[in-house]
């Protein structure tokens, strides 16, 4: 857990980062997940840092954490969780929700279903959701950024 020192920092440095983006946002500090720090914005135009597929939303993700490493000095490790209109938190019910129904269709149909290529970061969404599921088997195939999952008949 970060001390309050350090989130406060945090905290600061965050706020800096997106009012030199000249994007308006408001900016959402939720309580601190083990070693995360989830940070919610919200904005008139969501899908200018979004991005396609969530692209860009992640590249600012991984440009924020290097500025955080950089302009701090924390023995401790941590991680920022960043969404923008509860983008992520949708995008996994979704993909929570598109598993449990092919679930049930491969185990009906006895026939594999083959999902669009996804990131590593939704197809282990996928696996999870599915990994208690004895009736279907999970494979990723593919060669980034082709790689997709496989739900299977279980033999």
């Amino acid at each position: 857990m970060l001390s309050q020192s350090n989130l406060e920092k945090i905290k600061k440095i965050t706020k800096e980062f997106f009012e030199k983006t000249t994007f308006e946002v408001e900016i959402e500090f939720l309580p601190q997940r083990d070693l995360t720090l989830p940070i919610n914005l919200k904005t008139e135009e969501p899908q200018i840092l979004i991005g396609e597929k969530g692209e860009t939303l992640l590249e600012i993700q991984h440009l924020l954490k290097i500025i955080l490493k950089r302009k701090t000095d924390f023995k401790e490790p941590f991680y920022i969780d960043l969404d923008i209109s509860d983008y992520k938190k949708k995008k996994i019910n979704y993909l929570r929700e598109l598993a449990k129904s092919l679930a049930e269709e491969v185990a009906l149909t006895k026939k594999e279903k083959i999902l669009p290529p996804m990131s590593a970061y939704e197809r282990r969404i996928i696996h999870l959701e599915l990994a208690d599921n004895s009736k279907v088997a999970t494979e990723s195939i593919g060669q980034e950024p082709e790689r997709k999952v496989v739900i299977r008949p279980y033999p």
